[in-house]
């Protein structure tokens, strides 16, 4: 009997080579873009399956979370990081903040015709990274082709799913009058990296992002025994629109005490020098913590103790306003209103 031929396919030159309209095709060279690039990095049991979904194991209890996170940054590489390991921190975070265990994660990529097979490489690779230091693996994806100038190189969609246990829901609904307000670092860091990247603003210190995966600096603050009400991660908007949301959600006011907050000089001179207020910087390896007053400094404590949490403050309270309005007491001891982000400070930070 006759042997079927065997067709040769040339390995992807992932040096030199670039995305076509082809990878995006459903052919076979979308097929070999996922087999020696992605599954090459990103592989796994579940992503092993090869369906078109992630059959995965049933919660013993608790109830689902999940989050989902489009990713657009520009530049796609920063000082302390990429849109890859963003994206995996960045959903991570969404799920972990609503006291969840972050369990699993989906990624789409689309790419745009032309992109360097090199860049796509090292973005994929910084991704299986995060998500191997982070315990939380990508079991499912998808990839899309755009033609050329249609796109920016690569936006990253991730989309996580976690596990909440009974009792240990948090919620932007639940901060109350009388609760202290924690941030766990210096703010304002990943919004300044992109922005001092981007327009090649050579400061004397350099400003590195802090993007990072946060649930295990969670699990630190939960395993301290304080009492936490609400937990958040004030990326775009800062911190000034978090608590925005915070307020509305719960119906309560707060006030922040400027001479509190953690900025760094770099960040602080660099926000001074193009007018911007570090309050509305994003951030991407921060947290928000919102507790009763009498466990603030157990969760102080706790967060500094970890490293992601060594530069954690207490930075104000919550009160009663009917307004749901945020304050500020300023450095010169007057109060100032700390109002919604008007508008887009500082696009495509995340």
């Amino acid at each position: 009997m006759t042997q079927p031929r065997k067709t040769y396919v040339r390995p992807l030159d992932l040096k030199h080579g670039h995305v076509d309209m082809a990878h995006g095709s459903g052919g076979r060279a979308m097929a070999q873009l996922i087999d020696e690039l992605f599954a090459r990095h990103l592989g796994n049991d579940y992503l092993a399956q090869g369906d078109d979904g992630a059959l995965l194991p049933p919660p013993a209890e608790g109830r689902l979370v999940m989050a989902t996170d489009a990713h657009v940054v520009s530049p796609l590489f920063f000082p302390g990081g990429d849109i890859g390991c963003l994206s995996v921190h960045g959903t991570i975070n969404d799920v972990a903040v609503m006291g969840a265990e972050p369990l699993y994660l989906s990624a789409a990529f689309i790419l745009e015709e032309g992109f360097k097979f090199a860049d796509l490489e090292r973005i994929v690779k910084s991704m299986a990274e995060a998500a191997k230091a982070a315990g939380v693996p990508v079991v499912t994806g998808d990839t899309k082709v755009v033609e050329r100038g249609k796109g920016d190189g690569v936006f990253i969609t991730t989309t996580g799913v976690g596990i909440v246990r009974p009792g240990c829901e948090l919620s932007g609904r639940n901060a109350r009058p009388g609760d202290v307000i924690l941030v766990s670092g210096t703010l304002g860091d990943h919004g300044m990296a992109i922005m001092a990247e981007r327009e090649s603003l050579g400061f004397e210190s350099p400003i590195v992002s802090d993007t990072a995966a946060l649930h295990g600096l969670i699990a630190a603050m939960r395993a301290s025994g304080a009492e936490i009400h609400v937990l958040r991660d004030p990326t775009r908007g800062g911190l000034a629109t978090t608590l925005n949301e915070i307020a509305r959600q719960s119906g309560v006011g707060m006030m922040l005490q400027e001479k509190a907050l953690p900025v760094t000089p770099a960040v602080g001179a660099a926000c001074e020098f193009l007018g911007l207020d570090p309050l509305y910087v994003a951030n991407e390896g921060k947290l928000v913590a919102i507790c009763p007053e009498g466990d603030a400094e157990k969760l102080l404590n706790a967060l500094r103790a970890h490293p992601l949490g060594k530069d954690a403050a207490i930075v104000g309270s919550v009160h009663e306003d009917p307004h749901h309005f945020v304050q500020m007491t300023t450095a010169f001891g007057g109060k100032r209103i700390v109002d919604w982000l008007s508008g887009e400070q500082l696009p495509r930070i995340c």
